[in-house]
């Protein structure tokens, strides 16, 4: 089981530090896909604010602390929400499945292999507080 969720560690870690590196330091050749244009007027909304320099922080801190195997929980708070949201791009304004239903997919897989460490969030009658303060 350590091997399968490091190697999914790794395949979701690892697209999303170099994608989220190579927006702030271009490394890396993209060609210019083909977009429906539901899918240009979106980016180009998004394109025209700060949005995505928070969206490519959060993938590059993210993505570091699934990859590194430290904070893993906290590093996949960062970067499911980031993958669903590429997923839903690829799924409504795109039109077809690619790289994020992936990733989505990924990290859901960790999301159960880490989820005694989100119990929490999953409690039926959640009490405010701590019971050891009081």
């Amino acid at each position: 089981m350590f091997w399968v969720v490091f190697v999914v560690r790794v395949l979701v870690g690892l697209p999303f530090v170099v994608f989220g590196l190579n927006y702030f330091v271009p490394f890396l050749t993209m060609p210019s896909p083909e977009f429906p244009e539901n899918a240009v007027k979106f980016l180009t909304a998004i394109g025209s604010t700060p949005y995505m320099d928070v969206v490519k922080v959060l993938e590059v801190v993210g993505g570091a602390l699934v990859l590194s195997g430290r904070f893993v929980p906290l590093g996949l708070v960062l970067v499911t929400p980031v993958a669903v949201n590429i997923a839903l791009f690829d799924l409504f304004l795109v039109g077809r499945p690619g790289l994020g239903v992936g990733l989505a997919v990924l990290c859901c897989v960790l999301l159960v292999a880490y989820r005694s460490h989100f119990a929490g969030i999953f409690a039926f009658k959640p009490q405010i507080g701590s019971s050891r303060l009081g």
